[in-house]
């Protein structure tokens, strides 16, 4: 299988991940980048950012940014928006789950 395709398809999964994660509590990115690399995941902000800006831009997430420290953090929290997608997301993996491991 080309790194292309399985790129397309690992990006998919990274953003169930973050909005699973934007359910259970706002984060920022480098902890995200840290949660995603336990799951084998290994990308960069250069990855990330653009990955939650285009999902923000979606309607999946909002930012706010807070003063942590004498530097703004930027936190992400999911939106009524983002729950539907995950809870769409979810239903459909649980069935390719049980279809491909039947």
């Amino acid at each position: 299988m080309s790194n292309k395709i399985l790129r397309k398809l690992f990006l998919g999964f990274i953003q169930v991940h973050i909005l699973y994660h934007a359910y259970k509590e706002p984060f920022f990115g480098s902890w995200m980048m840290e949660e995603l690399k336990e799951h084998g995941y290994n990308i960069g902000p250069g990855t990330l950012y653009p990955i939650l800006h285009s999902m923000e831009k979606e309607g999946l997430l909002v930012r706010e940014d807070k003063l942590i420290n004498g530097k703004i953090r930027k936190y992400y929290s999911i939106t009524k928006e983002g729950i539907e997608a995950l809870k769409e997301a979810k239903k459909r993996a649980k069935q390719l789950y049980e279809e491909i491991f039947k």
